[in-house]
């Protein structure tokens, strides 16, 4: 404890050793500084984190132009033979449904009842909505005011090629746009074998029968064929 004097009265001093901290004139501006120097430290650190690097990088956006390459296009052309990966399409017949003689006439995949049920699958979804379960073009958007389109059993499309069909799907005709984006390559030519199934359950030629089934279709349409003409009148003594 030491004696210091305030007021003309003697006060006791709680300092060791006969020193003591007392304030004076120099702490306000020792206060002032490690003021400046927090705030100063703060500026740097938010200036710090406010960088835009990754918010301005060095690229270039769509056809903005370059000054590094001749022709002043940022974006440069695909080198000449680059093909996608998944893209390369070597089967023209496969992928167009055409050969150098026009629309292919046979099926470029093996006929197979997986190829039809996955075809009878792939039409109910997207084709029968328009052109029916039979392929008469009576589905019910068109009963409901859809242009109708032309039905699969008349002479016309019975006699085109089956890569007509494959054609039509990829690119649309018509009223009927294109399921290239919808229907892959080869579930397009499941449709199209399905559709030359269709075509045959209702015109398949009589040669092609056996003879119990000739023998059975008589027997089915016996019937009806009375039924149109009428019973024979019976005869009472």
């Amino acid at each position: 404890m030491t004696l210091r004097t305030v007021n003309g009265r003697s006060e006791r001093s709680p300092c060791a050793g006969g020193s003591c901290w007392t304030h004076s004139a120099s702490t306000p501006g020792l206060l002032r500084k490690l003021t400046t120097g927090l705030l100063t430290f703060a500026c740097l650190a938010l200036a710090g984190a406010c960088r835009q690097d990754m918010h301005d990088q060095p690229k270039y956006k769509p056809l903005r132009s370059s000054e590094i390459f001749a022709d002043k296009r940022s974006a440069r052309p695909l080198v000449e033979g680059t093909i996608a990966r998944g893209t390369l399409r070597e089967d023209a017949a496969f992928f167009t449904g055409k050969g150098p003689d026009g629309f292919v006439t046979e099926l470029p995949v093996k006929l197979t009842p997986q190829l039809l049920e996955r075809g009878r699958t792939e039409f109910q979804v997207f084709c029968s909505p328009c052109h029916g379960r039979t392929g008469r073009g009576d589905g019910m958007i068109v009963q409901r005011g859809y242009k109708k389109p032309s039905s699969y059993h008349v002479d016309r499309l019975r006699q085109m090629p089956i890569g007509y069909f494959y054609d039509v799907i990829t690119i649309g005709f018509g009223a009927m746009p294109d399921y290239a984006a919808q229907v892959a390559p080869a579930d397009r030519w499941a449709i199209a074998a399905y559709i030359r199934t269709l075509q045959l359950s209702q015109y398949a030629p009589a040669s092609a029968l056996s003879a119990d089934e000739r023998a059975g279709l008589d027997r089915s349409l016996a019937p009806a064929a009375e039924a149109e003409h009428g019973a024979a009148p019976e005869h009472h003594p």
